[in-house]
C-alpha cells in the first residue's frame, strides 16, 4: 500500500517537473516542440543522470517508455493551458515538493550497496538535476543556486531514509525519508526560509594584507 502511494506521488512528481520545464518555454514564448523538449528533460533528467552514473543501462525510461509519453503529454497540455499552472504557482510548489521528496528517496534506494555518500548523492541528483538542466537551458539562474532550501531538503530526505533503514522496516524508512524532505521544503515555502548567500564586500589592498 505504501509503495503504491509513493509510486503515485512519483508519477505526479514527473508530471509537475515536466510542467515546470514547459513553463520555462512559455516564459520564453517558444513553440510546442520546445515545450515538450523542456518538459521531458526536466521530468526525466535527474533519474537519467543517476542511472548513467550508476551504470544502470538502459536507463529507466528506456525500460518504461511511459515516462516519455507522460512528460510529452503534460508538456503539450501546458502549451495550451500555460496560464492555469502559472496562476496556481503555489500549488505547483507544493506538488513539486512532494515529487522532490519521493525522488530523493527513490534515488538513494537505487544506489543502495554503493555506500552512504554515493547513495545520498544519487538521491539529491535524482531530485534536483532535472530542474538544474531546465534552468540552464532556459538561461535562468538555477533554483538550487539561489538560496532556496531545495537540494538541502533532498539531502536530508535521502540521508534520513538511509539511516532509517538501520532501525526501521523498509516501508517505514521510505516514509521517514520522504517526510523529512517534504517537511523541510514545506517549511521553507511556508516561512520563506532561504540559505544565506554570498554578499560582495570590498577587497583589501595589498598594503592592508602586508604585501
Amino acid at each position: 500500500m505504501i509503495l503504491d502511494i509513493l509510486t503515485l506521488i512519483g508519477w505526479i512528481g514527473v508530471v509537475v517537473f515536466a510542467i515546470s520545464g514547459a513553463l520555462v518555454a512559455s516564459r520564453k514564448e517558444m513553440d510546442i516542440v520546445a515545450f515538450i523538449f523542456f518538459g521531458t528533460v526536466t521530468g526525466i533528467g535527474g533519474g537519467t543522470v543517476r542511472d548513467l552514473v550508476l551504470g544502470a543501462v538502459p536507463v529507466f525510461w528506456v525500460k518504461e517508455p511511459a515516462y516519455l509519453l507522460v512528460c510529452a503529454i503534460a508538456s503539450a497540455a501546458t502549451f495550451f493551458l500555460a496560464h492555469l499552472p502559472e496562476s496556481r504557482l503555489r500549488l505547483l510548489l507544493w506538488l513539486d515538493a512532494a515529487g522532490m521528496a519521493v525522488f530523493c528517496v527513490l534515488g538513494a534506494e537505487a544506489a543502495l550497496g554503493h555506500g552512504f555518500l554515493v547513495a545520498v548523492t544519487c538521491g539529491v541528483m535524482t531530485a534536483v538535476v532535472g530542474g538544474f538542466i531546465r534552468d540552464m537551458m532556459g538561461a535562468e539562474s538555477p533554483v538550487i543556486m539561489r538560496g532556496e532550501i531545495y537540494a538541502t531538503a533532498a539531502f536530508l530526505g535521502a540521508a534520513g531514509y538511509l539511516l532509517g533503514l538501520e532501525f526501521l522496516p523498509r516501508d517505514h524508512a521510505i516514509l521517514f525519508g520522504v517526510a523529512l524532505a517534504f517537511v523541510l521544503r514545506g517549511l521553507a515555502i511556508r516561512f520563506r526560509w532561504r540559505l544565506p548567500v554570498y554578499r560582495r564586500r570590498p577587497g583589501r589592498s595589498p598594503e592592508e594584507i602586508g604585501l
